[in-house]
């Protein structure tokens, strides 16, 4: 048996001494209500709060960000379209109009004015890239022009999409403010 002396406290003991602080218990974070647990992992929240909890996702997408989200989701959707009929047409302009939709939704609301104002600007990259350029230079800007004339629908549908999203966020986010 070992013999210890007065000054040092005794090995694996367990008991506290008058130099070292007693021991805390281990707070474990709180299930969240109908939480289920997982083995090998963290507890799994029911669908509908996980759904509940992405319809209160914060919007993200910064002004740039909000281009080169549409920019590159209509250079897709163009792409595709250009692969399918060789030329964009239908498929561009419903990829475009929902990518404006989602941009007006997920703009932050410092950068509000964005989405409508990128929209545009992105529609003319993406059919400058997947427009129909037979003939060489003047050929292509042939194409962007005809595009342009004839998506036109597409590109106001989109741009006036993504304007009322914002400006309805826009005026949700002053009548919050008011009655704050």
């Amino acid at each position: 048996m070992e013999q210890h002396s007065a000054r040092t406290p005794p090995k694996n003991s367990g008991a506290p001494t008058a130099a070292s602080p007693t021991p805390r218990p281990v707070r474990r974070p709180r299930r969240p209500q109908g939480a289920t647990a997982v083995r090998g992992g963290p507890p799994r929240r029911p669908l509908p709060l996980r759904l509940a909890r992405l319809r209160r996702a914060e919007p993200r997408l910064t002004g740039l960000g909000t281009f080169v989200f549409l920019t590159l989701t209509a250079l897709a959707g163009g792409a595709a379209d250009s692969l399918i009929t060789g030329e964009p047409g239908t498929l561009f302009g419903v990829v475009f109009l929902l990518a404006c939709l989602a941009a007006g939704m997920f703009v932050r609301p410092y950068d509000l004015s964005a989405a409508p104002v990128s929209a545009p600007i992105a529609f003319t990259v993406a059919l400058a890239v997947t427009a129909d350029g037979g003939g060489g230079f003047t050929g292509h800007v042939m194409g962007l022009l005809t595009g342009l004339a004839t998506l036109t629908g597409w590109l106001y549908g989109g741009t006036v999409g993504a304007a009322l999203i914002a400006a309805a966020r826009k005026v949700a986010l002053v009548m919050r403010e008011r009655r704050r």
